[in-house]
């Protein structure tokens, strides 16, 4: 799979349906080359917690799926 093909899909959270958007950026780990985390940009009103524009980082733990059109996050705490 590549980036591109990645980008292409909307982030949709697990907890209550909401469409966050598409990824902007991804944080690897630089010793085993592996993805932590996709980034999206911050927003106005993002989730309410970016108003101050500030980057969302989704860890890629918090990730559950990635489908052919969404990429599903689970944001909820145990």
């Amino acid at each position: 799979m590549r980036i591109s093909d990645l980008r292409d899909r909307e982030i949709v959270n697990l907890g209550d349906g909401k469409v966050l958007g598409h990824f902007d950026d991804l944080e690897i780990n630089p010793d085993t080359g592996k993805i932590k985390a996709l980034i999206v940009t911050g927003q106005n009103g993002f989730l309410g917690l970016m108003a101050t524009g500030n980057d969302y980082i989704i860890p890629w733990e918090r990730i559950k799926k990635i489908g052919h059109d969404v990429i599903i996050i689970d944001t909820r705490t145990e």
